[in-house]
């Protein structure tokens, strides 16, 4: 087997990881008070802004399907390597943009490419080390995902500071190339998955078509209405083919993704709970930093956030202690807590404070990396531990139509309910809150129809050495009809 010099070696794995995950995720927060350099140096509008960032997000969320259809059929780590490529042609662009069409395509791919090595590279971080590895994996899964993400507006509002917005993008194509140099040095040339699969094209079909119809849609809102045609069709009609695409892959001979061996009770809950707790998190931070943006200046705002990926760092520590432990099914109930509390201190006062703010940004921290990563671990541990690539999937899937979906129909609501954008956005945060609350009880009312007195402790060694799943989960509502265990069979 061909394989580079550091092959094998887990730091430098890890660190390749963090690499390729951190440029776009970071960059996502990041761009809002960027937005009117980016605008004014490129001559785009805002709404051309908005359908950029849009479709951006609309390929991180592709990407995430196409990545598991790609490892069924070709080998991965020279994927990986092409998806690496990818990113650092994409980073070039939007960093030497000199007219929108550049900017435009360099920043769709670099939220294609993140989620294609997300995919490809996390995983085998997880399954391929020994168990003892484990535990620095969890930290980095939450501190990349989420901590990325939470020092975004800080990294933002320091660039926004210095009138400009081309050096942080140049240093993002660096951190790119890092990327690439390292899954070079350690390529390990393993093999497909499974050669000869089917491809699946009508799951990809619905999945791209479905994530680019809503992301334009949900773009569009910035200035159309709602029951505008070119706003509320797509979006509509994107949401309906994304629906249907998990219930092609339910009742598929041989789905791409393991949508019906998760329909039990823990992963169902779990994976409820992670929707609610991005759409909520990510909408609540969108929404007070735009009602604070006149009051403070970009760094000023940006330093309230900062909190959050304290919170963040927080619970990576803690995760990375609880995760063998049966308290896993207790730590999301209590980082959905942290949350709700969170949203309902940032919207204790209208317009928000920043003494409010920056402590609700911490609580948000810490609810978000206490619910959406252990949920994953939640759903992956119900499976083997071979089909954690397309569990993963799905839920960044998921994740990424929750949060950025839904953040920019909050602000829509914000900027067009009651008499101004103060009232609008307390409208907005109670909407907020209302998820966050419909994560916890929804998740815990599962439990209890499933029948779970005594939630499951994970056999984790089992689990990483692909014997049996990590736990055995009852059906859905196991409380009031028979029945077998899902089936677990994902070809």
């Amino acid at each position: 087997m061909r394989q580079g010099p550091l092959a094998g070696r887990y730091p430098v794995v890890a660190a390749m990881v963090v690499f390729a995950l951190v440029p776009y995720l970071a960059l996502s927060a990041a761009l809002g008070p960027l937005t009117p350099h980016i605008a004014k140096e490129l001559g785009m509008s805002p709404q051309a802004m908005s359908v950029t960032t849009g479709m951006a997000n609309a390929g991180y969320a592709v990407g995430t399907v196409l990545a598991v259809q790609f490892a069924q059929r070709l080998h991965q780590r020279r994927m990986l390597i092409v998806y690496g490529c990818l990113l650092v042609i994409g980073s070039v662009l939007t960093a030497a943009a000199v007219d929108p069409s550049m900017f435009i395509v360099g920043h769709v791919l670099q939220g294609l490419c993140t989620s294609l090595l997300l995919i490809a590279a996390v995983p085998p971080l997880i399954i391929d080390y020994p168990t003892d590895r484990l535990r620095g994996t969890v930290v980095i899964l939450n501190v990349c995902i989420f901590g990325a993400v939470a020092l975004g507006p800080v990294i933002g509002g320091i660039q926004a500071n210095a009138h400009g917005w081309r050096p942080l993008f140049w240093i993002i194509a660096g951190i790119a190339l890092a990327a690439l140099v390292l899954s070079l040095l350690t390529f390990r040339d393993t093999p497909p998955v499974n050669p000869g699969a089917p491809i699946d094209y009508l799951a990809l079909g619905l999945a791209t078509v479905g994530c680019v119809a809503a992301f334009f849609g949900a773009s569009r809102l910035l200035t159309h209405r709602f029951l505008d045609p070119t706003a509320c069709g797509p979006l509509l009609g994107g949401l309906l083919l994304i629906v249907v695409l998990f219930v092609h892959e339910y009742t598929a001979k041989y789905p791409l993704l393991c949508v019906r061996s998760l329909a039990s009770t823990l992963p169902v809950a779990g994976i409820i709970a992670a929707i609610c707790a991005a759409a909520a998190s990510v909408s609540a931070i969108s929404l007070t930093l735009t009602v604070l943006s006149p009051h403070y200046s970009p760094l000023h705002l940006g330093l309230l956030y900062l909190p959050e990926f304290g919170g963040a760092v927080v619970t990576a520590a803690a995760f990375s202690v609880i995760f063998r432990t049966r308290a896993l099914h207790y730590y999301v109930l209590v980082g959905m807590s942290f949350l709700i509390v969170g949203i309902a201190l940032m919207n204790a006062a209208a317009p928000p404070t920043g003494v409010l703010t920056a402590v609700g940004s911490g609580l948000v921290g810490i609810g978000v990396g206490a619910s959406v990563v252990p949920a994953l671990f939640i759903a992956g541990f119900s499976l083997r531990s071979n089909n954690v690539q397309r569990v993963f999937a799905i839920i960044e899937l998921v994740r990424a139509v929750a949060a950025f979906l839904v953040a920019p129909i909050l602000l829509y609501v914000a900027a067009t309910v009651g008499p101004d954008l103060d009232a609008g956005t307390r409208t907005a945060l109670w909407i907020c809150f209302a998820i966050s609350i419909a994560g916890a009880v929804i998740g815990v009312a599962l439990y209890v129809v499933g029948g779970v007195r005594h939630p499951p402790t994970p056999a984790v060694e089992d689990w990483m050495r692909g014997e049996r799943p990590g736990w055995d989960s009852p059906v859905l509502f196991a409380r009031f009809r028979r029945g077998k265990e899902p089936d677990e069979y994902c070809p």
